[in-house]
């Protein structure tokens, strides 16, 4: 059982084996895409081989879609030429759901794959042919929050933002650059109209991107790299719209445990890859059975209708609603509290730490008792059924890979959203209290218990990867387990509200912060022990 178009014609070894199959006709699939491409993705990782990309099979398979995916991948050339090419552009879904039963399904949605960067010059004019085209209806991406931002910690340009500016549509070191020139092909063909789609888990998706795409043809055509009207098109929505999404699912890393289980079956495609950029990736993608995808519906030129594949198309407010219950109270926040004292006390798995009475409360407490309150229900979905699903079915699912380690990465990019908006609702309404939040300041006091690199053990761990995390740690480089004294310069980071969302100082949190904080280092175990006089045993 080789993931190839060859293999799966032979269906009867697969399907005895409970895989699921396509259905469709993938060459004419593939032929149609070729004459009339409607979907360009953009980002090949993981959860849009988990999420998206399965969305659009299901139309595929009710005959609800004839043209496939189109992807490209600008950050990591490794996961086209060691996943997607060997496996003629096939993945395998691996479902793991909380019951212990497993869903295997040979993914076959995508048309072509290729590396979106200009150095790669067939590539790059197949993209531009692609973006010529009349038909082309949307571009989704996946490509993180990070690769979003022209800007650092300050606010000031990064030094490849000020490269792309300088070096105009030619030749760009950003991956929204590149974007940006792909549209200029499309301006120079006619001005077609277009949606790009962020489908990536972080605040006001769709209003980032447009920014970052608008502030650099702003700078283009400043200075003549583009044509006249070029930012006028890009600016209107009625020819390129931006609309704002939320998305859901937990895709972890290809985990070793699925892995040894397809080769049980016989799967032969099974082998992990860790990228030179630090991507790990497989020909297979193991998820939750979970999913969201709620959509503004802003799109000039038509698009697939994914709302046959269970996605919700609404108005911006009520992404937006949706978003803020998600991504700033009902699962985000708390989320990344486990991903900090889980490092901290050693868990391996989001799935054990929730077994962790102390652990599971904080959650709660997050959850029920202080996101809960300023949460706007959105409609579409129930927030306090939203947590209740994700505390007692999504993070205790056993079956779910999921690592605290990989939840901690990018932990200074996620606090403001995740726990700063919360804040500022509490400081802003009269009828709340901000001095009552008693477990908010606790992630926080956490995370800087985190930056020391040392567990609740005082054994050494690796930080995930995190843009500030040595700016950050500076500030807690000194302190050592039994400090009892003022940690000087502390209230510096504290009052970023940057990196918190709002100013900690202002808000009068610090002193609590601080409190737990001490609290945390006094010793070995100390971590423990201020959880359990918290929470409770």
């Amino acid at each position: 059982m080789k993931l190839t178009d060859e293999s799966i014609k032979d269906r009867c070894p697969w399907e005895e084996k409970g895989y699921g199959l396509p259905s469709f006709d993938r060459e004419a699939m593939k032929e149609k895409t070729r004459r009339e491409p409607r979907w360009v993705h953009i980002g090949a990782g993981n959860i849009f081989r988990a999420f998206p990309a399965v969305l659009h099979q299901r139309l595929l398979d009710e005959g609800l879609a004839d043209t496939g995916i189109i992807v490209g991948e600008g950050f990591d050339p490794e996961i086209i030429s060691s996943v997607y090419t060997p496996c003629d552009n096939l993945s395998l879904l691996v479902v793991l759901k909380s019951d212990g039963s497993i869903e295997k399904k040979v993914i076959a949605s995508v048309a072509e794959a290729r590396i979106c960067d200009q150095a790669k010059t067939e590539d790059w004019e197949y993209f531009s042919s692609v973006f010529r085209s009349p038909s082309l209806q949307m571009v989704s991406f996946t490509i993180t929050e990070k690769g979003y931002s022209l800007t650092d910690s300050s606010g000031a340009y990064t030094a490849m933002a000020e490269k792309d500016f300088a070096a105009g549509p030619a030749m760009s070191v950003l991956l929204v650059s590149r974007v940006a020139a792909l549209l200029h092909e499309r301006f120079r063909a006619g001005g077609h109209p277009l949606a790009l789609v962020s489908m990536d888990n972080c605040s006001h998706n769709g209003e980032k991107l447009g920014s970052a795409i608008i502030d650099i043809v702003h700078h283009w055509e400043e200075v003549s790299f583009v044509d006249s009207g070029f930012l006028a098109y890009v600016s209107n929505p009625s020819t390129v719209s931006f609309p704002w999404s939320m998305i859901d699912k937990i895709t972890p890393r290809p985990d070793e445990g699925v892995k040894k289980m397809l080769e049980a079956d016989g799967f032969k495609d099974t082998g992990i890859v860790v990228t030179a950029r630090k991507t790990w990736t497989a020909p297979f993608v193991n998820a939750e059975e979970a999913q969201y995808l709620v959509v503004e519906d802003s799109f000039p030129n038509g698009r697939p209708v994914l709302e046959r594949a269970g996605v919700y198309f609404t108005d911006r407010d009520t992404v937006n609603k949706v978003e803020k219950m998600k991504v700033c109270t009902c699962l985000n926040p708390l989320h990344t509290a486990l991903a900090i004292f889980g490092c901290l006390l050693g868990y391996t798995l989001i799935s054990e730490e929730m077994k962790d009475p102390q652990l599971k409360r904080l959650v709660e407490k997050i959850g029920y008792d202080e996101g809960l309150p300023v949460v706007v229900n959105p409609g579409i979905l129930d927030p306090r059924a939203f947590i209740k699903e994700v505390v007692e079915v999504r993070f205790p699912n056993p079956f779910m890979p999921d690592t605290p380690q990989r939840i901690a990465s990018d932990t200074s990019q996620k606090l403001a959203i995740r726990f700063g908006e919360t804040i500022k609702v509490y400081v802003e309404n009269p009828s709340l209290d901000v001095s009552g939040l008693k477990f908010i300041p606790l992630v926080f006091a956490g995370w800087l218990r985190y930056l020391m690199g040392r567990d609740d053990e005082d054994r050494v761990f690796e930080l995930s990867p995190d843009p500030l995390a040595s700016e950050a740690g500076a500030y807690v480089k000194d302190v050592r387990l039994g400090h009892a004294g003022p940690v000087p310069g502390l209230d510096g980071l504290l009052r970023n509200s940057a990196v918190f969302g709002v100013n900690l100082v202002e808000v009068g949190m610090v002193p609590l912060v601080l409190e737990y904080f001490y609290s945390l280092v006094a010793g070995k175990g100390a971590v423990r022990d201020t959880l359990v006089r918290l929470l409770g045993t």
